[in-house]
């Protein structure tokens, strides 16, 4: 078999594939007496339908079938002699022109080869990141305050102005320290996806991400969400060559502490904060025998630890701002 790769850019290249009447003749060939052991046609003995007859009526899959496994073969043996990282899967190419199935033709098939790209990034004091510490206004207090004592009253609950004051502050203040600190997670994690630069081919993550969900999302919901999806993998490229960097690892326990801390907050939701160990220890249980849920939480660890380390390794420029300028950034 022929093979011709065509490099398109430094993460997309066109591979085609020249099929020949002889790659695929052996493997047709045993499919082809495999299926006149296993075919039922009345008048004959099993095993005893005429080979005619089979290709007759099973003959265009069984072709269909041998070039196809001739095909995932050498794409296979490609990759791997190539060494190359592919990002989703080849893709037959808009280029492939239609194919005519016909016995003993040769073939020619075209695919879309798209690798992940060598991130390279460091961090250092050098990366400045501005770490925002938001004032509460005093209308924002009367507001709340406001609300709190006509809760309190429907409830018939007393409470003094000293409480509800204290309370409102640590309410607001303690929001508002989430808020600042989603917000640097965000900037940090901003700052260095665009420092690596990390390029993609974003064409070919259009239509994998098309095929791979076999069809189930539309073409025009992907492009409507893609901004959000590729922010989302760029960053993971990122995370993922600070983890290779720091040597950092997930091993059993960090899932064990993020699935248990998950269940914790789950149950604090519906008021539930001292739920016996041996209740946590089943929800822990059946949250890890879901793979979806593993891997949600490995990108949390992940996340976690990442962050960690590059707030310590960072500079943060602490700027104060009022509650009301904060709402206008971006």
């Amino acid at each position: 078999m022929k093979v011709e790769n065509k490099q398109i850019d430094a993460r997309l290249s066109e591979l085609t594939l020249h099929v020949e009447a002889g790659d695929y003749a052996e493997i047709e060939r045993k499919k082809i007496a495999e299926r006149r052991r296993t075919a039922d046609f009345k008048g004959f003995r099993r095993g005893n339908v005429p080979e005619s007859l089979i290709r007759r009526v099973y003959g265009e899959q069984i072709l269909v079938d041998s070039v196809n496994e001739v095909i995932s073969a050498e794409l296979q043996k490609y990759i791997s002699d190539n060494k190359l990282n592919l990002l989703g899967e080849p893709l037959s190419s808009e280029h492939q022109k239609e194919v005519e199935w016909k016995d003993g033709a040769d073939f020619e098939f075209v695919f879309d080869l798209a690798t992940y790209p060598d991130v390279q990034v460091k961090a250092g004091k050098d990366d400045v990141v501005t770490a925002y510490k938001i004032s509460v206004s005093a209308k924002e207090k009367e507001e709340m305050k406001k609300n709190l004592k006509k809760f309190y009253e429907e409830r018939k609950e007393e409470k003094s102005e000293e409480d509800l004051e204290k309370e409102v502050s640590e309410r607001l203040e303690g929001q508002y320290a989430q808020e600042s600190d989603w917000r640097l997670t965000r900037d940090i994690r901003n700052h260095f996806v665009e420092k690596a630069g990390v390029d993609l081919p974003e064409d070919f993550l259009k239509r994998w991400l098309f095929v791979a969900n076999g069809g189930k999302v539309s073409k025009e919901d992907i492009e409507k969400d893609f901004d959000g999806f590729l922010a989302d993998f760029r960053w993971q490229l990122v995370r993922g060559a600070f983890m290779k960097a720091y040597g950092f690892e997930i091993d059993k326990k960090d899932i064990e502490e993020a699935a248990k801390a998950y269940v914790t907050y789950q149950y604090a939701m519906y008021g539930m904060g001292n739920v016996p160990e041996e209740i946590l220890a089943d929800s822990v249980k059946n949250l890890l025998a879901d793979s979806k849920q593993v891997d949600r939480l490995a990108e949390q660890v992940e996340d976690r630890k990442v962050m960690e380390r590059l707030r310590s390794e960072i500079t943060l420029k602490d700027k104060k701002i009022t509650s009301e300028k904060y709402r206008e950034l971006k």
